[in-house]
């Protein structure tokens, strides 16, 4: 099938963060906009736009760049204009024709990297911009490699040269802009905001080589015939980006989870030569400094450990994270910490974390959020590989959702599973 013949409103929808801004600030296509973001949402992101719309930048040489995280920039095809860009992901009607395929390492199409999701990143932009900041996405190509991503970005930073900059990195985000800032002229980078970043990885990226990942189980359940296994076997497994999120170091066991052996024979399985890359490059990341600042979210449902048990790994998941990244894993030596009672994906969301994230930015400290954490909850359980396979597994007719079930089902896609937690001995 032709780029040219299969436009999808996806690909319609697929505005600049910039256009958005002007519509939402002057009121403009208001039902669609509405219908895109959610009535909530868009009277949220519409009252910020009208603040930023009415603050010039108070300091023009300062940039401050947004850097998401994985799964956070939209992946697609070039079209010629008029015709509206191909977006890949995540467009539900193209993966329901199975073009997910499209996806996979080393690609056999130009896939690249269309702007950032402006669900999860719009509100921190427009805030950020009310607070007198210029303020710019830095959106990229996720699958990659960490270092290439940050390669990229090393270039974007040495083209601004002549101006402050400071980073606030969200998730994966935060690893690429590390790996930026190993490499030459990215001195004037001043501050590193890193929200929620797995600096020692996560278990998340184990679930997703395995396919029990929620965010791969519930795209399993619009892909045609395609199973959440195969996903992972055919497309998801052949992102370097992934290996480069495994978990490694003393509060995650040592550096295990690179060997292959280490893995269940069962079910889909990692690709030694990516691990091993990934690996080496952990020692080129930008050890912290007084630039670095650290805001992890606590208090949320978060795999913090796994076993393997016969051929099947077996997730521990506690209170201390936020939901997809471990405390022990978003801290990092020589950088400062704050701490927020807020889940993985609403880091970019928050507006306590956002005006920390102005302060830290500011001053390189802030008192909006506690620089201590300390967690009386010993409330724990575990689940399975062989568990999580039962979950998100019948299929979704897309067609047949209304409007706002389609909305409600994209918004959700990063939502993990709720277990209930209990305290041992009780």
């Amino acid at each position: 099938m032709s780029t040219t013949d299969h436009v999808t409103p996806y690909d319609r929808f697929a505005w600049s963060d910039a256009q958005v801004e002007r519509w939402l600030a002057r009121g403009e296509l208001r039902r669609e906009l509405t219908g895109y973001f959610g009535a909530a949402e868009y009277r949220a992101l519409a009252a910020l736009a009208r603040r930023a719309a009415g603050v010039a930048p108070a300091d023009r040489k300062l940039r401050v760049l947004i850097v998401p995280g994985i799964m956070g920039s939209q992946l697609g095809l070039p079209r010629t204009p008029p015709l509206p860009h191909d977006i890949l992901w995540l467009d539900p009607l193209d993966i329901q024709l199975g073009r997910l395929a499209a996806l996979r390492l080393p690609a056999a199409a130009s896939v690249m990297s269309l702007g950032v999701v402006l669900f999860s990143y719009l509100r921190l932009k427009l805030y950020l911009r009310a607070q007198g900041f210029a303020v710019e996405f830095h959106d990229y190509d996720w699958r990659l490699p960490v270092s290439e991503s940050g390669r990229a970005l090393a270039v974007r930073l040495q083209g601004l040269r002549s101006a402050r900059v400071a980073l606030v990195a969200h998730s994966m985000g935060g690893l690429v802009s590390r790996a930026a800032l190993a490499h030459p002229g990215t001195q004037h980078v001043e501050r590193l905001v890193l929200l929620g970043t797995p600096n020692g990885g996560s278990f998340a990226a184990v679930q997703a080589l395995r396919g029990t990942y929620a965010v791969v189980r519930k795209v399993a359940r619009i892909a045609g015939e395609a199973s959440a296994e195969t996903l992972a076997a055919e497309v998801f497994n052949t992102f370097p980006s992934l290996y480069d999120l495994l978990p490694s170091g003393a509060w995650a066991g040592g550096n295990q989870l690179f060997e292959a052996a280490a893995w269940p024979k069962s079910g889909p399985q990692p690709r030694p030569a990516l691990m091993r890359a990934a690996l080496q490059a952990r020692a080129h990341l930008a050890p912290a400094d007084e630039r670095f600042a650290v805001i992890a979210g606590v208090g949320q449902e978060t795999v913090t450990a796994v076993t393997r048990r016969r051929d099947d790994f077996i997730y521990t998941l506690t209170r201390h994270g936020d939901g997809t990244v471990p405390v022990a894993s978003a801290l990092l030596a020589g950088a400062r910490s704050v701490y927020a009672p807020v889940a993985h994906s609403e880091l970019t969301r928050d507006a306590r974390v956002a005006a920390a994230v102005v302060d830290l930015i500011r001053r390189g400290a802030s008192a909006r959020l506690p620089g201590k954490w300390v967690s009386a909850s010993r409330a724990r359980t575990q689940v399975s590989d062989r568990e999580l396979r039962q979950s998100h597994t019948q299929k979704v007719d897309w067609a047949a959702l209304t409007p706002e079930a389609r909305r409600m089902f994209l918004e959700n896609l990063n939502e993990p599973p709720h277990l209930r937690l209990r305290v041992p001995g009780r």
